[in-house]
């Protein structure tokens, strides 16, 4: 069964940090590439970052060197690790696989987690 289930969201000043996790289930996990995807407000689904089961990362523009995405395969999660947000960051953040072009696999999608950078 295809589950995620984000959470680390929450209220962000500009210029700080936070940390989303997502635990999917362990077939998926396994066997696919992951991606954080995030919705703002009015505004298509988009990718924000992904990762291989090779380690290999891509990060969408408005992001690059300030996200991290990482993964603990033993516990079946994918991390993102935001630094410096901006209020542009604001949205509700989900995850899935991803394939290599960095869509996403399921048509399912978890409940998201918000994040809202606003002093």
């Amino acid at each position: 069964q295809v589950q995620f289930v984000e959470s680390g969201g929450g209220l962000v000043q500009p210029g700080g940090s936070l940390r989303l996790s997502c635990a999917a289930s362990g077939r998926i996990f396994s066997n696919y590439a992951m991606g954080w995807y995030r919705q703002a407000p009015g505004k298509q689904r988009e990718l924000v970052a992904m990762i291989t089961g090779g380690g290999s990362t891509h990060y969408a523009d408005s992001v690059e060197g300030r996200f991290t995405i990482s993964e603990d395969n033993a516990k079946n999660t994918v991390y993102l690790h935001m630094n410096i947000v901006k209020p542009g960051d604001t949205a509700v953040y989900y995850c899935n696989a991803a394939n290599g072009l960095g869509y996403p696999m399921y048509d399912y999608w978890g409940q998201g987690t918000q994040v809202t950078v606003s002093s």
